[in-house]
């Protein structure tokens, strides 16, 4: 096996690793038994843990940020709830990996996890500025679009934590947050009630931002 491809094989042995527990809670020795070679060759290819797992984490990285990718096809509700679908798959095929990326890791607070970090954040913004056929975003909708992406961020945590909220309710709830906090943006800015106008537009009577402006209908009934 050439250099890189063993390089390559190993990223995918931790990853696969800290998929399911912590990165703190996995040794090199477990990451060298699973792939099948002695400690002193993952020190031939890696220097430490922690490059292993920055290495690891660039690929889950770029994973997650390719799942906010979508065709720009059809209203926006059912656009951002196949997002948040893709998002949720990523969050419970990396559960202790991807809470101890944004809770604590081993490689918490260094410049390359930071930048990763960051590297999935702005994409996911980019993409979401796309759909909206927005490229320079007034500072209004970029608060708005930088916080959803937080909010998505805590509500998979606290839905690792248990689980005690069904995935598919979260997910749709997640879009209706999107609406909602550009509706409530709406109420203070003329230029957000013209977006919110312009996706209003475009939504049919059966997609998730009709679904809330039910609930909320019903609720105040």
């Amino acid at each position: 096996m050439g250099v890189e491809e063993r390089r390559q094989q190993l990223i995918g042995v931790a990853l696969e690793l800290f998929s399911r527990r912590s990165p703190d809670e996995v040794s090199i020795d477990e990451i060298a038994s699973a792939a099948g070679i002695s400690r002193p060759l993952v020190y031939h290819y890696f220097p430490g843990k922690l490059s292993l797992y920055e290495a690891a984490l660039r690929r889950a990285s770029d994973d997650l940020a390719a799942r906010f990718e979508e065709p720009h096809q059809g209203p926006l509700g059912a656009r951002l709830l196949r997002v948040m679908g893709r998002y949720f798959d990523f969050v419970d095929e990396h559960g202790p990996g991807f809470s101890a990326l944004l809770r604590g890791g081993p490689a918490v607070g260094s410049s390359t996890t930071n930048a990763l970090v960051d590297s999935v954040r702005q994409a996911a913004f980019v993409q979401i500025l796309s759909h909206l056929d927005v490229t320079d975003p007034p500072a209004r909708l970029e608060l708005i679009v930088r916080s959803w992406i937080s909010l998505a961020e805590s509500t998979a945590l606290i839905w690792l934590d248990g689980r005690r909220i069904p995935r598919a309710e979260l997910e749709v709830q997640l879009v209706h947050d999107f609406a909602a906090l550009v509706a409530v943006s709406a109420a203070y800015d003329e230029e957000m009630g013209a977006l919110i106008r312009r996706i209003a537009g475009s939504e049919p009577a059966d997609g998730p931002f009709a679904d809330l402006v039910g609930r909320l209908v019903s609720l105040a009934g």
